[in-house]
């Protein structure tokens, strides 16, 4: 029977997934095997040795610390795509409100009362002209960036008749599949800045993207631009944006990530963070989350790790050895010449490395009592299971 943590309300939805006669879960139970969680911080978390997986049920993991998972062969899911829908949705619905100054209208008419010059309606007729604005039809989307929330902005961009340039260097297979052939590839983030009418951003924050949308790239960017955010916050800079919208070089700027720079900003709609608030999304990250969580307690199989490589091998019989161990050579020859010493025949083996770490599953022809002692002591090796 596997422990599972929960951190937060997890939809029973994704709950369901877990089986009864093999999964228990609850709050704050002792020496947990998994934990499922949300938004709750980990940071201050004593993990304890039990510990094998921690599954967050959306795409972040800024409340998790990765790296000492890695360390403690913690295998860290996510679930990308899940909530894709639902923040595709938003960045539709944030292309008409960059377009036309739909917010600010909904504001000043909120305000109006009859007087004795003017009723409501009439000043409605007189007044709507300030809020007016283009038509997304027939413009420019650059795309930064072809995940599964990427692609889906695109394809619906298509479908309401605007041109679409997408920009992704490293875009999966899947991705590259489900893309609409009707999707321009730029050469370049430069020909997303200096062609598009529209940005939108979908990309992860990490060193090399922190700050990408700053004085210097907006400088390459048509006049009047309009910007989407619905990736990280910290994907722009703040002052230079602000700058950007003060000048009118940026017509608008729109963001699920307000901060009190962000709420200064002339011409900029702050969303709050409701780009994966929707039950079908909180539903359907519970449910990967908890699917993950499963197929790799159970047999193994890694699938959307944030610190592991995708390591899937169908189970065939016999146990089953999951080892993480450091991504360094001569590893694999040493696992297999100690099974080979134990009289122990290996009849698959799977092997992925990512960055620092990589993961391989044993399958053999016979059962070893319990985790082999003489694998656990291979310098370099993180963690060793058993599976039956």
């Amino acid at each position: 029977m596997f422990k599972i943590e929960l951190k937060n309300n997890i939809s029973q939805k994704g709950l369901s997934r877990l089986d009864p006669a093999l999964f228990s879960f609850g709050e704050g139970l002792d020496e947990p095997d998994g934990i499922l969680v949300r938004s709750a911080s980990l940071h201050e978390m004593a993990f304890p040795p039990s510990l094998k997986a921690i599954a967050r049920a959306g795409a972040g993991v800024n409340n998790i610390p990765v790296e000492e998972c890695s360390k403690a062969g913690i295998v860290v899911f996510n679930t990308p795509g899940a909530n894709a829908n639902a923040v595709k949705e938003l960045c539709i619905a944030a292309l008409y409100l960059s377009s036309r100054d739909i917010t600010g209208g909904i504001a000043w008419a909120k305000g109006l009362v009859d007087t004795a010059e003017a009723t409501v309606e009439q000043q409605v007729e007189k007044g709507k002209s300030r809020f007016a604005g283009p038509e997304i039809a027939g413009k420019t989307l650059g795309v930064i960036g072809l995940g599964a929330i990427g692609v889906q902005v695109a394809n619906a961009a298509v479908n309401l008749d605007m041109h679409v340039k997408g920009f992704d260097p490293y875009i999966s297979v899947d991705a590259a599949w489900g893309l609409s052939r009707a999707v321009q590839r730029a050469a370049s983030l430069q020909d997303i800045f200096a062609t598009s009418d529209y940005i939108t951003v979908h990309v992860p924050l990490t060193p090399e993207t922190r700050g990408m949308i700053n004085a210097e790239t907006i400088a390459q960017m048509k006049d009047g631009v309009r910007i989407l955010n619905f990736a990280r916050g910290g994907l722009v800079k703040d002052e230079d944006m602000s700058q950007a919208l003060a000048s009118g070089k940026v017509a608008c700027y729109i963001t699920d990530f307000p901060n009190s720079k962000v709420l200064k900003m002339p011409r900029a709609v702050a969303i709050p963070h409701l780009g994966a608030s929707t039950p079908e999304s909180e539903e359907n990250c519970a449910v990967m989350a908890a699917e993950e969580m499963a197929n790799y307690l159970l047999n193994g199989n890694i699938r959307n790790s944030v610190n592991f490589p995708d390591v899937e091998l169908p189970r065939i019989g016999g146990a089953r050895l999951c080892v993480i161990h450091h991504n360094i050579p001569n590893i694999l020859s040493k696992v297999s010449t100690a099974l080979g010493e134990k009289d122990i025949n290996i009849e698959n083996m799977l092997n992925r490395s990512k960055g620092q770490y990589a993961y391989t599953l044993v399958d053999t022809d016979s059962v070893p009592p319990s985790v082999p002692p003489y694998l656990e002591s291979i310098p370099g090796i993180v963690r060793v299971r058993l599976l039956t």
